[in-house]
């Protein structure tokens, strides 16, 4: 599918995991920025983490999640994850995937130049 789909959002307690998955078939090409994005109400949407599936390979994060979130692909599952661990209050929002044919580059948080979104999957972080 040309759109990435999300799944794996839910209700987590303060200091949980969830796990997300992004997947598409144009990421076999790898060509493609993806880019899990969220945005919670009232605010922006924001860039969390990203990641090349080209060459040389990449990834990117968001200050406010470096050593909590990490982005990873399983090439052969064609699928793109967010493993977010310790999660807070702070991190509930609706959070979507991205892509784009390029590499990411500085650009990767700047919505504009994605094309192709995911219809977002909600996370909920109680304390």
């Amino acid at each position: 599918q040309v759109r990435p789909v999300e799944s794996g959002g839910g209700s987590v307690q303060a200091g949980g995991s969830l796990r997300l998955s992004c997947t598409a078939s144009a990421f076999t090409d790898n060509t493609n920025c993806v880019v899990w994005f969220r945005q919670a109400p009232g605010k922006q949407r924001e860039g969390v983490a990203a990641i090349y599936l080209g060459a040389p390979p990449g990834t990117n994060y968001a200050e406010s999640v470096k050593g909590r979130f990490t982005i990873s692909r399983d090439n052969g599952e064609n699928m793109v994850y967010l493993q977010m661990d310790s999660l807070n209050v702070e991190d509930t929002a609706m959070y979507f995937c991205a892509r784009d044919p390029a590499p990411c580059g500085d650009s990767w948080i700047w919505t504009p130049r994605f094309t192709f979104w995911g219809q977002g999957t909600q996370v909920t972080v109680s304390s």
